[in-house]
């Protein structure tokens, strides 16, 4: 496994001088100018090149806790969704086409076979899948150790995929019905938090889901026990098969050199998962929003990334990073484009 190394730390000063010699008031890019500075340290380039191949993979899979009351809508939602994505129809298609991003959608471990697609869908759709949806985290692990392994390199096989065919910067998405339960656990294992810190509505569950999702994080970290210092244990444990592909597509992401725009809760989870495997991987994740999941805000604290967007958003799908796209392109844009005050006539 390739060690994670830091963006460039002398395209960052440059880019930084760069900023400050722009014919505009010291500081008035704000954020866009953080931004870009950021852009050009990844990129190893100053000025940053602009950003125009962006590529979404959505991780869908089904999770054993939806069958015990900690969502809104029932476990058959997921596979219906990742119809709607591979229709182009999904919340996250239409943002997409409009900002240039390519999606793809893969099932690691949707608990049907989807028959009903043709052969060459199904077998792309298809072609990591680990298993038929994960265990119910607070009676049983997510998944195996081996299946945890393998939906890791399923990721990163993804990521590097996406990588080889031109991608200069990588967006995870998500579809499971439940999968904030999982994500939450994971987040509340990683800070050492009780469940009632990072317990959120999700699709929007009411009061009564919402006591009886604390009740099945709490029983899910209590069952985990000590294995949770161990973050690929914490995946095993806690997580699910999607999102431990989703861990592995950032953690290759960031071994590669490959900027990431994250996503809610379920992207920033995995990412958080993924520095702990590889301490420095964060270096090469940016924010793409705030979600309303409590945990999503925790865990960005963690990684000290602040959102780039705060819509009240909680569709999931990669749909907030996907907005937060042209943000970023503005900010590379400024950064090359507009004129150094030495090159203003007195």
């Amino acid at each position: 496994m390739p060690a994670v190394s830091t963006p460039s730390a002398v395209a960052r000063d440059h880019a930084a001088r760069r900023l400050a010699a722009l014919a505009t008031p010291p500081g008035a890019l704000g954020r866009l100018g953080e931004l870009a500075v950021w852009v050009a340290a990844c990129q190893g380039q100053v000025p940053p090149r602009q950003v125009d191949d962006v590529r979404l993979v959505i991780f869908a899979g089904d999770h054993g806790v939806a069958a015990h009351g900690v969502s809104a809508f029932p476990p058959a939602v997921t596979g219906a969704m990742v119809r709607v994505f591979l229709a182009g129809r999904a919340g996250v298609s239409a943002l997409a086409a409009t900002h240039g991003v390519t999606v793809r959608v893969l099932d690691l471990g949707v608990d049907e076979a989807f028959d009903d697609l043709d052969d060459a869908t199904r077998s792309a759709l298809t072609a990591h899948k680990v298993r038929r949806g994960s265990g119910a985290i607070h009676l049983e692990d997510a998944l195996t150790a081996d299946q945890t392994r393998a939906a890791l390199d399923a990721g990163a096989r993804v990521a590097r995929e996406e990588i080889q065919a031109g991608a200069q910067l990588l967006i995870s998405g998500d579809m499971g019905i439940g999968n904030t339960t999982p994500a939450a656990a994971m987040v509340a294992a990683a800070l050492g938090v009780p469940a009632s810190e990072v317990v959120g509505r999700g699709t929007g569950i009411d009061d009564e889901t919402l006591r009886r999702k604390t009740g099945v994080i709490d029983a899910a970290l209590t069952r985990a026990g000590t294995r949770v210092s161990d973050p690929v244990e914490t995946l095993t444990a806690l997580g699910s098969a999607d999102l431990a592909a989703a861990t592995g597509y950032l953690l290759a992401a960031a071994q590669d050199g490959v900027p990431v725009l994250l996503d809610g809760l379920m992207s920033v989870a995995c990412a958080v998962t993924a520095d702990r495997i590889e301490p420095g991987a964060a270096a090469w994740f940016a924010a793409g929003h705030r979600s309303t999941e409590p945990a999503q805000s925790l865990a960005l604290g963690k990684l000290g990334l602040e959102p780039l967007l705060d819509l009240g958003l909680r569709l999931g799908e990669g749909s907030g990073a996907v907005a937060a796209v042209p943000v970023l392109r503005s900010a590379v844009a400024l950064l090359r484009d507009v004129a150094l005050l030495e090159e203003i006539p007195a």
